[in-house]
């Protein structure tokens, strides 16, 4: 597999991808608000390339006391190669930067991939959100601490 290059996600990242947003990306938010996140000054996000094509996207947000995971979204087409897992590992290390001790997320339930992910990286199940996706599907609140 080639060489996958983690940068920082700018503007420019966002509109290289915002037409493919919802074809090619799935699990996350709407463009809209993905754009917001990127001019917020307490999220960071991060693109995967290969060959300089955005294959994914991640960010964080800084909430004073911890950090939490907004999204960790792979193309569809490059799911399985590990670049959730470089791109997770990454988070990890922006998230020491704003000295906090924990990181937080929420997960599908349905979502048994990214579950089992956050579990082999040492995030711990600390409680469920009952229907939150959909009106349908529980979240599974998740701790991991720096």
């Amino acid at each position: 597999m080639e060489e996958i290059i983690i940068e920082n996600m700018t503007l420019k990242d966002y509109y290289n991808i915002e037409d493919v947003l919802k074809t090619e990306f799935d699990n996350f938010w709407n463009p809209k608000i993905l754009k917001e996140e990127l001019e917020n000054k307490y999220t960071k996000y991060i693109v995967a390339k290969i060959n300089k094509k955005i294959v994914g996207f991640a960010g964080i947000k800084y909430n004073f006391s911890t950090v939490e995971i907004m999204n960790i979204v792979t193309n569809k087409n490059y799911r399985r190669k590990g670049i959730a897992t470089i791109m997770l590992n990454n988070l990890i290390e922006l998230s020491k930067e704003f000295n906090v001790s924990k990181i937080e997320l929420e997960v599908n339930e349905k979502n048994i991939s990214a579950i089992n992910l956050y579990q082999k990286k040492g995030f711990k199940q600390v409680g469920i959100r009952k229907k939150y996706y959909n009106g349908i599907f529980d979240a599974v609140l998740m701790d991991y601490f720096l």
